[in-house]
């Protein structure tokens, strides 16, 4: 049974005064994560206003700037939240919470919000057209069948994410304790690694016989992959600018961050680095550039331009300290299968995620 979405749903409007809310639970349109990653505590900045609206545990939060990002969370308990990002909430028992929440996940949800969207720069979704959204309503069986699947899937995805941070985290202290040392040989960021900045993609545009592949660029690279990427370039190019799951990747300009790439193969874009070492280990080179990392924003953020970035000598002029061949083969074994563990909690989200995103697709 095909039903409006109005018609089983609110839109909460609920508001409390700022003194009485744990700001640290704030959900801006700035935490909240693209491509349905949940949300990032705490937000970067709180309004200031006297009262401030609210949601409450379960409610569905979804950013109402740019939907094509598909911002999208399940709240996990109470909390404020900004104007722009609008609570859902089923005011039917005929419309379970759950169920509600994968439908508002999906891509022809998504899609429907993009496409009766107001404005171009900073498109808003139209409410008035979102409550007109319509969707299949099966019976509460199936509800509960479908969304326990999609939940479950989850559920995995969370757990092997905050696995992985804590991964990283110990891989991080165990560096710094043993690896910031100066009585090690002094050298620098690029005598430890090849950083191969990608290409102007619009350049190598495939034929249209020739294999492609996706364009991996900053956007891309925030989310984790190039699935709502409309970019393709050529396949045949060299594969130091082809990227495949778990290389490191370094986005020295914009949004300055250091990652293992968790999404499919794809063609690297310029204003990324693709970290590469045929002498030394993976975990020491992603170690080394992340240890630089707070210089480096801090260098790309007293740019005069709207972009800030590093330049090679940054790389050049950023120190490293190199341990004796025993010293490093010894943290080897106790690194090594950590970066190890974490590269196949990624590839394992990876499938996830793309079974997740099959069975959305299969619903709805």
């Amino acid at each position: 049974m095909k039903v409006k979405l109005g018609d089983y749903v609110l839109m909460v409007q609920e508001r409390e005064v700022l003194k009485k809310v744990d700001t640290s639970k704030y959900v801006s349109t700035e935490n909240i994560l693209a491509d349905r990653n949940g949300v990032k505590f705490p937000a970067n900045t709180i309004p200031l206003s006297k009262t401030i609206t609210t949601y409450k545990k379960d409610d569905i939060l979804i950013s109402n700037i740019r939907p094509y990002f598909k911002k999208i969370w399940k709240a996990e308990f109470d909390g404020p939240k900004s104007n722009d990002v609008i609570a859902f909430r089923t005011k039917d028992s005929r419309l379970l919470q759950d169920y509600l929440y994968v439908v508002l996940q999906s891509d022809n949800f998504f899609n429907y919000v993009t496409n009766t969207a107001k404005g171009t720069k900073m498109p808003r979704g139209d409410k008035k057209a979102i409550i007109n959204y319509e969707f299949e309503l099966p019976n509460i069986q199936l509800q509960r069948k479908i969304s326990h699947t999609i939940l479950v899937l989850e559920k995995k995805i969370r757990l092997n994410n905050q696995i992985n941070d804590n991964l990283d985290a110990l891989l991080t202290n165990i560096f710094k304790k043993y690896m910031i040392n100066d009585g090690f040989e002094k050298s620098n960021l690029t005598q430890i690694a090849n950083y191969k900045n990608g290409l102007a993609m619009q350049k190598y545009r495939p034929n249209s016989n020739e294999e492609s592949l996706p364009v991996l660029k900053i956007k891309e690279l925030n989310q984790g992959n190039t699935d709502d990427s409309s970019d393709r370039c050529s396949a045949n190019l060299d594969n130091s600018v082809i990227v495949n799951t778990g290389d490191i990747i370094f986005s020295w300009s914009g949004t300055l961050l250091v990652k293992n790439w968790t999404g499919d193969k794809a063609g690297l874009n310029q204003h990324l680095f693709k970290v590469t070492s045929n002498k030394y280990p993976a975990w020491f080179i992603y170690e080394w550039t992340k240890y630089h990392l707070l210089r480096f924003q801090a260098i790309a953020a007293g740019k005069a331009t709207t972009m800030g970035h590093i330049k090679r000598s940054d790389l050049k002029s950023s120190l490293v300290y190199i341990p004796s061949q025993l010293f490093l083969a010894k943290m080897d074994s106790q690194l090594a299968p950590i970066y190890s563990q974490r590269l196949n909690l990624i590839k394992e989200n990876q499938q996830l995620s793309k079974l997740k995103q099959t069975l959305l697709k299969k619903y709805f």
